[in-house]
């Protein structure tokens, strides 16, 4: 019974890094202005690679990525 169960938590520990993966890699090919979807099927077929080639990939000049920055807006001290 043992067994069963390290492999229930193995499955769910992948499962969470393939959903992860395929969420940050959408964010990522969103932020830099090539869409989200392209991102989530990188992510979801390639989960780890497609992260690390959406973190490589240049950014397009007018994406958000260029403009705002990778994270978002920043609050203004004014």
């Amino acid at each position: 019974m043992v067994v069963l169960a390290e492999i229930g938590v193995q499955a769910l520990y992948l499962l969470w890094v393939w959903l992860v993966s395929a969420v940050i890699a959408s964010y990522l090919s969103g932020r830099k202005g090539y869409g989200e979807r392209p991102g989530l099927a990188s992510g979801l077929i390639l989960p780890v690679i497609s992260v690390i080639a959406w973190a490589v990939i240049p950014a397009k000049p007018d994406s958000d990525w260029k403009v705002i920055g990778p994270f978002g807006r920043q609050s203004s001290l004014d």
